[in-house]
Order: structure tokens, then C-alpha cells, then sequence
């Protein structure tokens, strides 16, 4: 026979409201015992009958266990207190950046000259002192930055002349020297004699 779902609702007879009382009482006593047993679980089981007397089941002290209890319940508050401390410090920061990222935005478009309309000859005065100041800075910076490279191009000016000097002083020069002549050839050259013969051989000689 399948037993049909039972209702829960309370029970209107005293009676019966009684006797499953006790019945039930003692189930839920003995499964805390067994959850108790079979999974090393510190389990402690608090129960009022509706006359006010108390059950109760520890499976080790119950006083340490609601002591530990207490303790789970202050952690668990606390982190939830500092969590959504954390939060809402989170939620103005975000709102202080926005505000400030807004007053920027808001401030560049000035200097660039957009939204002046409602500005006071005090506030375009300091907009002007701004502009000056950054022009001023940007200039000084643009010149030392030419004034380095000047600096760069003469060491590397000097360093190909020296270069250059190096490989000048390493090459042999060319000497270019006329050839000597010497006084025997020039003493043979003047001593040649030439001798003519006129007439039949055996004749006298012109010299």
C-alpha cells in the first residue's frame, strides 16, 4: 500500500499535537546522534516543547559548541560589515574620480579655447597666465633640446676629423725625384770622336 504525502500544518488536537511531539523528538535526537557518529561532525540539537521544557543533544560540550558558534557568527558579521564598508568606500571613490575626471575635461576644453562662454574675466586672465607658462616651458625645452644636438654634432664633427687625420697620417707620401746623371756618361758623351774617311781607302783621314 503506498502511503500517501502528509500535509505539514500544525496539528490542532493537543493530543495528537503531543504524541507526534515526542515522536519526532526522539527521530530528530537520534539522527543528530548518528550524524554525529558517522561523519565526526560536532552537531548540537536544541528543542523546546511547547510547554517549555528542553531537549537538548551535544555530541561534545554545548557550551563550546554555541561558544564556537557565537565566535562563526561575529566573523561572519564582521565580513559582511567590512565588505560593504568596502563597498560603499569603492562607490565614492568611483564617484570622487568621475567628478574629478569631469572638472579635467572640463578644464582642457578651455585651453583649447572651447566653452569660454561662461567664464570670468578673473578665470580667462589665469587661463592666459597658463598659456604663457606652458608656451615659456615648451620653448626652453625645444631650445635645450637643440642645444644638445649641436653638442652631439660637433663631438661626432670632431671624432670623423680625427678619423680622417688618422688615415691621412697612415698613408706614405709620394716623393717624386728626378733620375741623377752621372759625370762618366757625360765625359763618354763628349769624348766620342768621329772619324770620315775621303777618297779611296788607305788615304789620310779627316778628323
Amino acid at each position: 500500500m503506498v502511503r500517501g504525502k502528509t500535509q505539514v500544518r500544525r496539528i490542532e488536537n493537543a493530543t495528537s499535537r503531543q504524541v507526534t511531539f515526542s515522536k519526532r523528538r526522539n527521530g530528530l535526537l537520534k539522527k543528530a546522534f548518528e550524524l554525529s557518529v558517522l561523519c565526526d561532525a560536532e552537531v548540537a540539537l536544541i528543542v523546546f516543547s511547547p510547554r517549555g521544557k528542553l531537549y537538548e543533544f551535544s555530541s561534545s560540550s554545548m557550551e563550546k559548541t554555541i561558544d564556537r558558534y557565537i565566535m562563526h557568527a561575529k566573523d561572519v558579521n564582521i565580513n559582511k560589515k567590512s565588505r560593504e564598508h568596502n563597498a560603499q568606500q569603492l562607490k565614492s571613490d568611483a564617484a570622487s574620480l568621475m567628478k574629478k575626471i569631469e572638472r579635467l575635461e572640463a578644464s582642457k576644453r578651455k585651453l583649447l579655447g572651447e566653452n569660454l562662454e561662461s567664464c570670468a574675466i578673473e578665470e580667462l586672465h589665469d587661463l592666459e597666465l597658463q598659456l604663457e607658462q606652458s608656451l615659456s616651458s615648451i620653448r626652453n625645452r625645444k631650445y635645450q633640446m637643440l642645444e644638445e644636438q649641436i653638442c652631439r654634432l660637433k663631438e661626432k664633427e670632431k671624432i670623423l676629423t680625427a678619423s680622417i687625420q688618422e688615415k691621412l697620417n697612415a698613408e706614405p707620401r709620394l716623393q717624386l725625384c728626378a733620375p741623377a746623371v752621372s759625370d762618366d756618361y757625360d765625359s763618354q758623351n763628349t769624348d766620342v770622336e768621329t772619324e770620315l774617311v775621303i777618297g779611296r781607302p788607305g788615304t789620310c783621314k779627316v778628323k
